[in-house]
């Protein structure tokens, strides 16, 4: 390999050359996330010139050479997430001019030098956290006055955190979390949160996991107005929660949990007005829930679990309509269930077991369509099952165990097609367990125990897997002897079923003799219509149609060897026509309920729409038992395989045109077409790439029409805090900083997708203008 003398600004890939050290005027040396593996090689350290080092994200082992202490221009070192170990060499922390150290993720160990404040005047970034560095906090730290952040956390400092980090005036991030810092003093309360008031700057504290025992003192009311993360969890906290929290009105989310608080919630939690998340769970708090806490209408996330909590559940919950996950388990609450719970429909995750709850389950409780995890175990609810609750499709995990329940088991519980744990277990349910259940191919943890059940256990789908505890005293079960109940009396059953067909047929067989006479002379004009009523009862994508035996035929019998893919709705296949034409057949799964409809939904969208990036539909294969669309075959597969197997690798400027090609798709659908779609799944394996890795953008099978008006309401998400590395390639914090505002809380804060594109495209301008001086030294690398 051949490099530059005087190339200022270099990445890598592959194996590091020897040659490195010849780049005497190499500035910005940026190998992150390539897969580097070994030692760092000396070499690197005899370029003085460098002002940026970045390996993160690679396999290096052993320890940081002696000879770092060499760049003496050196402002970023990030070694973040490599396997490097021992101590740091007292060497870095004399480079004078460092602005940020990042060593996050790693095996270092040892204690930080006592001058570590004086050394390192212009230190702005100490990301040290995730090693097994020791010792205490040194209050040399605060002479490095322009520290703006300051992670240490999952390390294992000891002593007290002392005051002293009150003089870091421009602290916006201070992450202490998990180690064993003890309170300052031997006073109750923790004063080193007294002196953090100074940092006017500060956005995120975090001191979880620490055995601090101490309480919380008034002055966390006077904290940051910038303040968006306070979490105290599993520090060993008493006494009670304070009003003065109140005051911090910035707040996005609030961690007490795992702590000893007492007292009540106090009414001035209604000053949160932007927090998104608030766990109280696992304390003593008592009381009741103040309905002031439902001004919080921001709020994605309630854990008050595991508290002392009583009387009724505020119906006004309902108003934060932004809820996600709501814990209210391990309480005392002995009322019924508000109705207007129900019209939390985004809940994703809903626990009220282990309270005294009463009455019956509504059939509302359908209305939960996204949820995944139910939980209304331990309580005294009585009445039948909702069948409703088979319309849930997402769900993964539902207990109603411990109730008073009665009736039979809902068939529709044979919907739960997502369903991974089902507890129906100490109740009084009966009649047999449903064969419906059969097809529930995910369920791996299935409770039907002291029920009162009877008939035919299940033996094919998972109840394969399953073994006598799941069955366990019950009144007339029978089946295999590994279920260890009495083998199944053949008349007996045939008795049982007999009656209970009887009693369901005979009410509707009437109707059924009136329908039969109706059908007779309906019957010849059918057989006229029957082709046109087969083609005008199914929209069409294209004027040609494919026949079903020609389908067959070019995917070789939808055989395994041609399968690209499966999702929800049924099965990708790759196919050859006669003439020669590769095609990829989208076959639904018509057993399930909602295949007609995203059958149908991705017609009227596919027929209507036209792009350079989305998935081209060619034509359909449909007959009254059969849906297929067949659409053009993109020989590159998902972007799903490119971003997550070994095998796949994209650079940047590929990643940036896969960017530019969705949000094209995007503006299309948004703003290019009279009528608003909104994909509603778009994801990497719904993004296909063609031979040149264009990207297109598929599978609108739940996708949406929206009216004017309706977007934002359809669209509001919950925001999360993220994290991002400092000083990483500028155009990853670019594309980084889009995407936040992209996802901002407000719907009407977010960046459209018109303007996110035209973001994109000077994104990407402004790398390639960047790059023209690395792409020559590559080149001359490869020769």
């Amino acid at each position: 390999m051949v490099f530059r003398r005087k190339a200022r600004y270099i990445t890598a890939c592959g194996e590091i050359p020897q040659e490195m050290s010849n780049l005497l005027h190499l500035e910005i040396l940026a190998m992150q996330e390539v897969g580097f593996t070994g030692l760092i090689p000396s070499s690197i350290f005899n370029i003085t010139s460098l002002q940026g080092l970045y390996l993160f994200g690679n396999r290096f082992t052993g320890v940081i050479p002696k000879e770092i202490g060499n760049l003496h221009k050196l402002k970023i070192i990030s070694l973040n997430f490599n396997s490097l170990r021992g101590r740091v060499p007292a060497t870095m922390f004399n480079i004078s001019t460092l602005q940020g150290i990042a060593l996050v993720g790693n095996h270092f160990s040892g204690n930080l030098p006592s001058s570590i404040g004086q050394t390192l005047p212009n230190l702005e970034i100490l990301y040290l956290g995730g090693n097994n560095f020791t010792g205490t906090i040194l209050d040399s730290i605060s002479n490095a006055s322009k520290l703006t952040g300051l992670d240490i956390s999952y390390n294992r400092f000891i002593g007290p955190i002392p005051s002293s980090l009150g003089n870091l005036a421009r602290l916006q991030r201070l992450n202490l979390a998990v180690n064993n810092f003890i309170a300052e003093s031997s006073s109750l309360e923790l004063s080193f949160l007294t002196s953090l008031t100074n940092c006017t700057y500060l956005r995120i504290l975090q001191i979880a996991g620490n055995p601090l025992h101490g309480i919380l003192p008034i002055s966390i009311g006077s904290l940051s107005e910038s303040l968006e993360m306070f979490n105290l969890d599993g520090c060993g906290i008493k006494g009670n929660i304070l009003s003065e929290i109140g005051n911090l009105s910035s707040l996005l989310s609030l961690f007490l949990s795992g702590n000893n608080l007492t007292g009540r919630i106090p009414t001035t939690i209604k000053g949160l007005s932007e927090l998104q998340q608030l766990h109280f769970d696992d304390n003593r708090i008592d009381g009741t829930i103040p309905e002031e806490l439902c001004h919080l209408l921001n709020l994605g996330e309630l854990r008050l679990s595991e508290n002392r909590l009583f009387g009724t559940i505020p119906a006004c919950l309902m108003n934060i309509t932004s809820l996600r996950y709501l814990y209210l388990d391990s309480n005392g609450f002995n009322s019924d269930i508000p109705t207007t719970i129900w019209k939390l429909k985004d809940l994703l995750q809903f626990n009220l077991s282990s309270n005294s709850l009463s009455g019956n389950l509504p059939q509302e409780i359908g209305s939960l369509k996204v949820a995944t995890e139910i939980d209304l175990s331990m309580n005294k609810f009585t009445g039948d099952i909702p069948t409703t609750i088979g319309g849930l499709k997402d769900l993964v995990s539902l207990s109603l165990a411990h109730n008073r329940l009665q009736g039979s088991i809902p068939e529709a519980f044979g919907n739960l097609v997502s369903l991974e744990s089902l507890d129906i277990s100490q109740n009084n349910l009966s009649g047999p367990i449903p064969k419906s259940l059969e097809s529930l191919l995910h369920l791996k943890h299935f409770n039907a125990s002291f029920n009162r059940l009877r008939g035919e256990i299940p033996t094919g789908g998972p109840f394969v897997n399953f073994t006598s505890r799941s069955f366990t005293s019950n009144e007339a079960l029978c089946g295999a002897p590994r279920f260890q109940v009495r083998p199944c009396d053949n008349n007996s059953l045939h008795k049982l079923k007999v009656n209970r067909m009887l009693y369901i047929l005979l009410p509707i067989a009437l109707i059924l003799l009136a329908s039969a006479i109706l059908l007779m002379c309906l019957k010849s004009r059918w057989r006229r219509n029957k082709n046109l009523i087969q083609l005008e009862s199914i929209p069409a994508v294209t004027l040609e149609r494919i026949a079903y035996h020609e389908l067959v035929r070019a995917t070789n019998g939808f055989s395994e060897s041609n399968l690209l893919g499966t999702g929800s709705y049924g099965s990708v296949y790759k196919g050859t026509l006669t003439d020669g034409t590769v095609l990829a057949a989208k076959v639904f799964n018509l057993q399930q309920e909602t295949a007609f409809k995203s059958f149908d939904t991705e017609c009227e969208i596919l027929r209507n729409i036209r792009h350079r990036n989305l998935t081209k539909v060619i034509s359909s294969c449909s007959n009254l038992d059969f849906r297929a669309l067949i659409l053009e075959y993109m020989p590159n597969g998902s972007l799903e395989k490119w971003l997550y197997s070994h095998n796949y690798l994209l650079d940047i400027l590929q990643r940036l045109n896969i960017m530019i090609d969705v949000a094209c798709a995007l503006d299309y659908l948004h703003h290019g077409y009279s009528t608003r779609v909104i994909h509603c799944d778009l994801k990497p394996s719904n993004v296909l790439l063609d031979e040149e890795m264009v990207a297109h953008v598929s599978d609108f099978g739940v996708a949406k029409f929206l009216e004017q008006g309706d977007s934002i309401a359809l669209t509001k998400t919950l925001a999360t805090i993220g994290y991002i590395a400092p000083g990483e390639v500028q155009c990853v914090l670019s594309i980084m900083e889009l995407a936040l505002y992209c996802s901002a809380e407000s719907p009407q804060e977010r960046t459209n997708m018109k303007d996110a594109l035209v973001a994109l495209k000077k994104i990407k301008l402004q790398f390639i203008k960047n790059c023209e001086q690395v792409e020559t030294v590559v080149t001359r690398c490869t020769q």
